[in-house]
């Protein structure tokens, strides 16, 4: 199956030559991003599409947005109703099962005829599924700490270093602001409402406390390092120092709004403070995690439908290598505001103009070395239902106030019964 497959993907790359000679007939791609309306990756995506439709002429991109909570499975339920979009986006934790029904077009033919060099591309190993490489990574990242200084100075505390200097300005930051007894201002808060953020938001610090969810692809999550971690997580809501409530998108309108003090979040934080106004966004500064090793690992990323015409793979294609050009990569990291995958993007302007770049440079070569990656190696397939098993047994944890080390040996036999 394989070899026929091999032989149809270098058929279909002599049919694209002469694809390309001809001109495009009127002609849609579809392309559905989390990201259509962020800040910064938002404008990127933005600025892509018109130059592809402006030198594509006849073919228009109809991009439109899902949420992120609800991403992988209304992309699941797409793919599998026969519906899915041309250009295809994905976390760089939620592809391999995509990749493994046959979804995603193997690229390496595509790759070595544009002779497109991925040399030191950042993160693009992850992209490789079953001998084949399946997508473009778009985004390596390693997590910083976004603070308000000025909430920091008010309050006399230092910004942490290490777990108990960040335990102490949680609990020294919170503040009823208005005096009607219900407090506004945190000085964390974690996200409750999507399983996906949940389980990351808790590998902080079980890496902190020198666990991972797993060891040499087996999990792990009944070890000692992972219930101290997992016990420091639950210490954060047992004591009141986040609410129980708030999405992702809460925490960073809390930070928008002046009315929390830190929080743990990707190199895109950067880009997000953006949004802020003046009078607060000139308090908001961006230092290293005080967890060590920070979280990190790929991101995004960027495939095609494998069941396309052939005129169609070859113009998705071209978006691809358009996305990857070195003039798109450098507009990534001046509209992100984080490094590029591509390796030799020009960074002097933005290290000049934002201290904030090299704090996130730093963040992605400390995570890199450390070999940090959201996405648990050995459970690529069974992401989506070990985070589903996560999130259950976290509310337990939190709200029924299990103790850390039953959590752990819940999550460890949940887990094995799906991967056996």
């Amino acid at each position: 199956m394989k070899i026929l497959r091999k032989t149809a993907i270098s058929a279909l790359l002599a049919a694209s030559t002469m694809l390309t000679a001809l001109p495009a007939s009127a002609e849609t791609l579809n392309f559905v991003s989390w990201m259509k309306d962020e800040p910064g990756y938002g404008d990127w995506w933005n600025e892509i599409v018109a130059e592809f439709e402006e030198t594509h002429e006849g073919v228009d991109i109809n991009m439109s947005r899902v949420s992120r909570a609800e991403y992988a499975d209304t992309m699941f339920t797409m793919f599998a109703g026969g519906n899915p979009p041309d250009i295809v986006h994905l976390a760089a934790f939620e592809f391999q099962p995509f990749a493994n029904e046959g979804w995603l077009e193997p690229l390496g033919p595509w790759i070595k005829k544009s002779g497109l060099d991925m040399t030191g591309w950042a993160g693009q190993s992850t992209c490789e599924w079953d001998g084949e490489t399946v997508c473009v990574m778009l985004l390596y990242s390693g997590f910083v700490m976004a603070y308000n200084e000025a909430m920091f100075a008010e309050a006399g505390v230092e910004v942490p270093t290490d777990w108990d200097s960040y335990l102490v300005a949680a609990q020294e930051l919170r503040k009823d602001t208005d005096g009607d007894g219900i407090l506004d201002q945190y000085g964390i808060a974690l996200p409750f409402d999507d399983a996906a953020s949940i389980m990351q938001e808790a590998l902080n610090y079980v890496l902190d406390t020198g666990g991972s969810w797993t060891v040499d692809g087996e999990p792990a999550f009944d070890r000692p390092e992972v219930i101290e971690g997992l016990a420091r997580y639950k210490k954060l809501f047992r004591d009141n120092l986040t609410p129980k409530e708030l999405s992702s998108a809460d925490i960073r309108q809390l930070l928008l709004e002046g009315r929390l003090g830190m929080t743990i979040d990707g190199s895109w934080i950067n880009n997000v403070i953006r949004g802020a106004s003046p009078e607060v966004q000139e308090d908001l500064k961006i230092t290293l995690s005080p967890f060590s090793p920070p979280l990190g690992g790929t991101s995004n990323v960027l495939g095609m439908n494998a069941d396309m015409s052939d005129e169609k793979k070859q113009l998705v294609w071209d978006f691809i290598e358009m996305t990857a050009s070195p003039k798109y990569q450098q507009r990534f990291a001046e509209w992100a505001k984080t490094p590029a995958p591509r390796p030799g993007v020009d960074y002097t302007a933005l290290m000049a103009e934002s201290p904030s770049f090299k704090v996130i440079t730093q963040a992605a070569e400390d995570a890199a070395a450390a070999n940090v990656d959201r996405l648990p190696k050995g459970l690529e397939l069974e992401n989506n239902e070990v985070v589903k098993i996560f999130h259950k047994v976290a509310q337990q944890m939190i709200l029924q106030d299990l103790d850390s080390a039953e959590a752990a040996k819940r999550l460890q036999e949940e887990v094995l019964r799906i991967k056996d």
